[in-house]
């Protein structure tokens, strides 16, 4: 009589314990202030206290990668995808002046191949190296029959902390506050099933040289990382002159300007004020997308806005370009009518 095992049913015990062993020196290139322990608990804990804080807040978020994965499934590239997972956390946390504490992600997959559940968590430590958290623990799911042969999902969780009185809730908003935007990396993580769609529609190779990008190819520029503005962006909130923040994701600035901002405020962006990067033209011009869904779809070459007191724009300015961002004065705030966000200055 056949026996009923584990394994026979789809599920490696054995490679699940192999892909910890393997992720464990990653984990531990994220040590910062504050972590007790290592992997392999049931939880991880973390000590606010010793990380620096006193009368802290926490503030906590989740996200994924979306369907940008199945451009790294179809190009079995999957080094880059978790420093994405990281990054739309964090980037989340910086926002309301959090700084970004400690991470944990849950990766789900048909069939366990340890060799790309390291190459994912790669990603993951080096995203949470670049935002100064501890990558704390996990969840590695296999579930065959849930997931099909070679697919996977990524979820992450990210908690930070931030002193009482340094929240960023939009209540120092004012009229007159400049928008300071910071340039994106590209695509980051957002509008994918359009992307792909195009790129099914005009029947192009991923292998192929990016046409707005020909030194690179489709792959490559497509899979280029969300850009993690968590240090500089702190630099940006201990100097002192920023009231608000955010993150331009799913929705793009016309949603997500509006969600920082107190009632009666509105938020006047001139596109004009910064170039669309190349990718953003391509999807315009080749893939025909509109250009009123391009900006509600896409960051659109904006990937973080700061509402910044008038007095204190130059200096900020200055810091987070040195920092290492690209910034673009794209517009002010002010009294609404009846809209929180105005964009001028358009281009088809």
């Amino acid at each position: 009589m056949t026996k009923r095992t584990y394994r026979a049913a789809g599920v490696d015990i054995d490679a699940g314990n192999s892909l910890v062993e393997a992720i464990k020196p990653l984990a531990a290139s994220t040590a910062r202030k504050g972590m007790l322990g290592g992997l392999g608990g049931f939880g991880a804990v973390f000590d606010l206290k010793a990380a620096g804080y006193v009368d802290p807040l926490l503030v906590s978020t989740t996200d994924g990668v979306g369907t940008k994965l199945k451009v790294a499934l179809a190009a079995q590239r999957h080094d880059t995808v978790g420093i994405d997972l990281v990054a739309m956390c964090v980037n989340d946390l910086i926002v309301q002046g959090a700084e970004p504490l400690f991470f944990l992600d849950y990766y789900a997959v048909g069939r366990l191949d340890p060799t790309i559940g390291r190459d994912i968590v790669a990603g993951i430590a080096e995203g949470c190296r670049q935002a100064g958290c501890g990558l704390v623990g996990g969840e590695t799911a296999e579930m065959p029959g849930l997931y099909a042969e070679g697919d996977y999902d990524l979820a992450g969780f990210s908690v930070g902390a931030v002193e009482r009185g340094a929240l960023l809730d939009g209540s120092q908003v004012k009229p007159g506050d400049r928008l300071l935007g910071l340039a994106s990396s590209g695509l980051h993580s957002n509008g994918f099933s359009l992307v792909r769609k195009v790129v099914a529609d005009l029947e192009l190779d991923y292998a192929a040289p990016a046409p707005f990008s020909p030194e690179l190819s489709l792959v490559e520029a497509l899979l280029e990382p969300t850009r993690i503005y968590v240090n500089s962006c702190l630099q940006a909130i201990r100097h002192g002159g920023v009231h608000a923040m955010a993150h331009i994701t799913g929705g793009g600035l016309p949603e997500n300007m509006p969600r920082v901002l107190p009632e009666g405020l509105a938020a006047n962006v001139d596109a004009s004020a910064w170039q669309r990067p190349p990718v953003f033209e391509w999807l315009a011009k080749a893939g025909e997308v509109p250009v009123d869904d391009l900006y509600r779809t896409f960051n659109a070459g904006v990937g973080m806005v700061l509402v910044v007191d008038p007095d204190a724009e130059a200096a900020l300015t200055t810091l987070l370009q040195q920092a290492g961002e690209t910034v673009f004065r794209i517009g002010e705030i002010e009294r609404s009518g009846s809209s929180a966000f105005r964009l001028e200055g358009l281009a088809s």
